[in-house]
């Protein structure tokens, strides 16, 4: 399936109780999260989802819990490491850099789809239905009255095998899960029926809805990487002509800016080891 969030057992299902089964890590953050960093561990085969289920299930209190690394899918470290951070230009000028490193030896592909959406509300309060539709191959406007507008701008990306903007609706599809009619043939697994089964009648022709994705197609070599850039504003194009050129001198000015509030904040009786330690751990709590 495409994944769209963490998968973890339920309570009956984890002989510890309910858990998570999914390696990702919070790297770095400033109170204003003016730059945020994490890390997920993505395997290249197939995601073990039953496996993880059943063992777990069979297993009684007093084992060890299944892990995702027990499955040997990480084995010859046939995994992808993904890097996540956001930095801000301006509160509401956000840049965002996917590093995507190939840890195994062989080539291996890749789907990646950042994901703007809508939370629906609409369908239950009669509020105002808001919009997004693309302008062009690699922006995205979206508006909200509460809002007003924003835009999403993809960089192209060196060798991608396929680049492309999707849009739907962000609403449950009704046929398939309660085999009832839907109101539109735009539903939110139209992006999983997209990629995975090569299904496109969910995704709006006219590029227009209130869920998108930017769809990357990658192929990575063995120990190699690929950087994805974007950036949301609340600027339209023509307040941005240079959006990608001080890109990652933004990035370096952020990180220093962490480095310092941290430099400031720990106790100067703490040891290296001490420091790393206390920063990740205020970064999970941000």
């Amino acid at each position: 399936m495409l994944k769209e969030r963490f998968f973890g057992v339920s309570g009956p299902e984890g002989n510890h109780g309910e858990d998570v089964k999914e390696y990702y890590f919070y790297l770095d953050s400033t109170p204003t999260h003016s730059y945020m960093k994490m890390r997920y561990k993505y395997p290249h085969a197939a995601y073990p989802y039953e496996k993880l289920v059943e063992e777990n299930r069979r297993r009684a209190k007093t084992d060890p819990e299944f892990e995702l690394v027990d499955t040997g899918i990480f084995n010859e470290q046939r995994y992808f490491d993904v890097t996540v951070e956001y930095a801000k230009d301006a509160p509401d000028d956000v840049l965002v850099r996917l590093t995507i490193e190939n840890r195994g030896p062989d080539a291996a592909p890749l789907h990646v789809l950042p994901t703007p959406w809508f939370r629906n509300t609409w369908s239950w309060d009669q509020s105002k239905k808001p919009a997004m539709h693309a302008i062009d191959g690699a922006t995205i406007v979206a508006h909200e009255d509460a809002l007003g507008e924003r835009w999403l701008y993809c960089a192209p990306v060196d060798g991608a095998l396929r680049a492309e903007l999707l849009l739907t609706e962000n609403k449950t599809n009704n046929a398939l899960l309660f085999n009832a009619p839907n109101t539109s043939p735009y539903t939110k697994d139209a992006f999983h029926r997209a990629v995975i089964d090569g299904e496109r009648s969910g995704v709006n022709p006219d590029r227009a809805g209130t869920k998108a994705a930017a769809h990357y197609e990658l192929s990575v070599a063995g120990g190699a990487s690929v950087v994805l850039k974007l950036r949301i504003a609340d600027r339209g194009p023509l307040r941005m002509p240079h959006l990608f050129d001080q890109f990652d001198t933004i990035f370096i000015r952020r990180i220093a800016e962490a480095d310092a509030f941290y430099a400031a904040t720990q106790a100067g009786s703490l040891t290296d080891d001490e420091r790393r330690v206390q920063r990740q751990a205020m970064v999970g709590l941000m």
